[in-house]
């Protein structure tokens, strides 16, 4: 199956009230667990790369092990660079054949956001490829994912700037910052499903959610009501991943082989996947 763009997959998310999830992979495991989700549930999957884990492998071998490994699958993916922070990234990117970017201008001060992010927009669009910003500041980083963090309401979206970023860069996608963080959330999160409606009716492209694990079924659905379109989910996967590989450990004493080991954890990661695809409500496209 052809890689789809960012773009073209969530038209019939913003259409038809459903969000489509992103899933990161940093390494062949991980993507094949996605992928195989998507062809369990015939349901359109963002396979995203982050930036961040371009330090675990190699690039030349692995970006086209995955635009091969999903043109041969039957599945609809799009192949996403997750929190690119430069041009250059978004670029490299675009070379190999992925089929949306995320340039991550959050932290620059607003006109420097709107400039990074433009710059990208006429770079991919240029070659085809759907373009992903992130406006306000959703908190977490790689140095406080696992022991968590809280959101901070002063970096939260607002709702006129936003409409004005979009106008302003030409972007596919808007990532919106309303109560979430990357990683683990220490407490419970509280959502500003205020501000993301004033948002929708402001912003007419998807809208993304980044920092999706430790919401509750319900909250996804509410955020999916009020105009989410694409939900970034990724550390609860690997939580569910790393526990298979503890509880399979502990129970024969360490006595396993390392090709079973995974299998077990890539088994529950693939499980992981279809339960949010199932939660989000992503349905098969139409007409195919």
């Amino acid at each position: 199956m052809p890689l789809i763009s960012l773009k073209e997959l969530l038209k019939e998310a913003v259409e038809n009230r459903y969000a489509v999830g992103g899933f990161d992979a940093g390494e062949h495991g991980f993507a094949e667990a996605i992928i195989q989700a998507a062809e369990e549930t015939k349901a359109p999957v963002i396979l995203m790369v982050p930036e961040v884990f371009l330090k675990l492998v190699a690039v030349d071998s692995f970006f086209p092990y995955l635009i091969n490994r999903i043109r041969s699958s039957s599945a609809h993916v799009d192949l996403h660079l997750d929190h690119g922070t430069c041009y250059e990234s978004c670029l490299q990117a675009i070379h190999y054949g992925f089929t949306s970017v995320m340039i991550d201008g959050s932290l620059l001060p607003y006109e420097e956001n709107v400039a990074l992010t433009k710059k990208v927009v006429e770079a991919a669009h240029a070659a085809g490829v759907s373009v992903e910003a992130e406006l306000g500041h959703v908190g977490g980083s790689e140095e406080t994912i696992m022991e968590g963090s809280v959101a901070d309401e002063r970096f939260f979206t607002e709702p006129e700037e936003a409409a004005d970023f979009v106008k302003k860069t030409g972007v596919d996608a808007l990532a919106v910052s309303i109560g979430t963080v990357h990683g683990v959330y220490r407490g419970t999160p509280k959502l500003d499903l205020e501000r993301l409606s004033a948002i929708r009716s402001r912003v007419d492209i998807p809208l993304v959610m980044h920092g999706g694990s430790g919401l509750t079924d319900q909250d996804f659905k509410n955020v999916i009501q009020c105009g989410i379109n694409k939900i970034n989910y990724f550390t609860a996967i690997s939580h569910t991943a790393v526990e298979a590989i503890k509880e399979k450990l502990q129970s024969t004493e360490g006595k396993v082989f390392y090709p079973d080991l995974i299998t077990i954890a890539l088994r529950k990661a693939k499980e992981a996947v279809v339960k949010q695809i199932e939660i989000f409500g992503t349905r098969p496209r139409s007409g195919f």
